[in-house]
């Protein structure tokens, strides 16, 4: 967790002490906020579509012996669990990879695996419209925060917090988060 932002860990961590139940990280990549959320006492899963992510996040945790995190390959769009059984998803930088077409069904994917008031915390970057740019591992998307909400209000989902954090970037940050409507 050395290069996440202390705003980004103080936001996931104040988030995460709210659920009850198992978290799923979806996009886990190489595991960094899966291995957090197990360190909180959570019982956690990462998934990731890219088996090299899923090696790495599982040879880190192989190096931390009290680490209880598992992870599998797995996408947005199927994540392999009972309607329901999920007590929060953390998606923090993993649905910007997304077509703007599918982030629709991957919401509506998540709201069927929460528990009702089960939480999501949607981590993402932020710009005026929808507009893709080069990203380290694949294209991805800058998500006006009003329109992510619109969608994730119309998956099922509350939204209970939003945030904008420009940075010295070139790619403004915020957060979402929401909970599963009964």
């Amino acid at each position: 967790m050395d290069h996440v932002d202390p705003a980004d860990l103080a936001l996931v961590t104040g988030w995460a002490r709210g659920l009850a139940g198992p978290v799923l990280d979806v996009g886990c990549g190489p595991g960094q906020w899966t291995a957090h959320l197990a360190g909180l006492g959570f019982d956690v899963n990462g998934i990731d579509p890219t088996p090299e992510f899923i090696a790495i996040a599982r040879a880190s945790d192989s190096a931390a012996p009290d680490c209880t995190a598992r992870y599998r390959l797995g996408s947005a769009h199927d994540l392999g669990v009972e309607d329901g059984s999920l007590g929060g998803i953390l998606s923090w930088y993993s649905l910007i990879h997304l077509e703007p077409g599918l982030i629709s069904t991957a919401l509506a994917e998540f709201a069927r695996c929460l528990r009702p008031g089960g939480g999501l915390a949607l981590g993402f970057f932020t710009g005026e419209t929808v507009a893709s740019f080069d990203h380290a591992v694949a294209t991805a998307y800058r998500w006006p925060v009003d329109l992510l909400v619109e969608a994730v209000d119309a998956a099922g989902l509350t939204v209970t917090h939003t945030e904008r954090r420009p940075v010295r970037t070139a790619r403004d940050h915020a957060a979402i988060l929401a909970v599963r409507r009964a």
